[in-house]
C-alpha cells in the first residue's frame, strides 16, 4: 500500500480519513519507512486527489526538528508530506500513552514489580504520558472543528516526571513499597540494550536513546483545545 492507486478505492466517498498505524520496533517485513512514511503519504496523496475534507494523523512526540532515529524520521516523514499537500486537518504528537491493552504500558509494569530496578542514571529521565481518554477525545474534538489548513498538536499529561517516579507510582497501584533503584551509567545500559534487543524487542537502544532525549511537552495549547484540564495519566491504571 505504498501508491496513492492502493488507497483511492478506500478513500473514495469518506469524510474523513485518520491514520493510526505505528510500531516501535522493526520486525520481519514491518520496517519504519514503509508503516510510518511511505504507506501513510501514499494515503494522503490519495485523500488530496480525492479532495477528502479532513485528514488526522496520529505521529508522535519528537517528531519535529530534533527527531534523530529511525522511529522519529519516519513519522515525521509522513508529517511533512501532509504539511506540504495542506489537506483539512490534524498531526497530533502522543506522548507516551496509558490504557490497558498496552504493549508498553505492560513492559512498564513488568519492569516496576522487578525487586530491584536498574535505570540508566537512576531513571531521571523526563516523561509526561497522556491518558488514553485525552487523546481519544482530541481525535474526537478534531473531527468537529473546522479548519482550513494541517494543524499540529502535541499531546501530554498535566505532570512531567522522571521515569523513576513513573516506575514508582506504578508500584503503588500494584499494592508495592517503594522500588530500590540501582543507577548505571547511560553508556552501560545502552550496551546492554543492544544486546538485551534481541530477547525484548521493546528494549532496543533507540528506544533508550529517546527516552534520554526526555518526551515532555507544553500543554496550554492542548487544554484551550479540550477546553478542560488534562486527566493524570495514573487514572487510566
Amino acid at each position: 500500500m505504498t501508491r496513492s492507486a492502493d488507497w483511492l478505492p478506500l478513500a473514495r466517498h469518506k469524510d474523513t480519513v485518520i491514520n493510526s498505524v505505528g510500531i516501535i520496533v522493526e520486525k520481519g517485513d514491518s520496517r519504519f519507512e514503509i508503516v510510518h512514511h511511505r504507506a501513510p503519504a501514499a494515503l494522503f496523496q490519495a485523500a488530496a486527489q480525492l479532495g477528502v475534507p479532513k485528514v488526522i494523523q496520529i505521529s508522535a512526540l519528537g517528531a519535529d526538528e530534533h527527531a534523530f532515529t529511525p522511529y522519529q524520521l519516519s513519522k515525521k516523514a509522513a508529517d511533512d508530506v501532509l504539511r506540504d499537500l495542506n489537506l483539512p486537518g490534524f498531526i497530533l504528537r502522543p506522548s507516551l500513552v496509558i490504557g490497558q491493552g498496552s504493549a508498553s504500558l505492560a513492559l512498564f509494569q513488568r519492569l516496576a514489580a522487578l525487586p530491584v530496578l536498574m535505570l540508566a542514571d537512576g531513571g531521571r529521565q523526563r516523561i509526561q504520558p497522556v491518558h488514553i481518554d485525552d487523546l481519544l477525545e482530541t481525535v474526537s474534538q478534531a473531527l468537529s472543528v473546522e479548519t482550513q489548513s494541517c494543524r499540529t498538536l502535541d499531546l501530554a499529561g498535566p505532570h512531567a516526571m522522571s521515569f523513576a517516579q513513573w516506575l514508582t507510582i506504578l508500584r503503588q497501584h500494584q499494592g508495592r513499597n517503594a522500588p530500590r533503584i540501582l543507577s548505571l551509567p547511560y553508556s552501560l545500559m545502552l550496551g546492554m540494550a543492544h544486546l538485551g534487543r534481541f530477547l525484548l524487542p521493546l528494549m532496543h537502544p533507540d528506544n533508550l536513546r529517546m527516552m534520554q532525549q526526555g518526551n515532555t511537552a507544553d500543554i496550554r495549547k492542548l487544554e484551550s483545545f479540550l477546553g478542560h484540564p488534562l486527566r493524570p495519566a495514573e487514572d487510566a491504571l
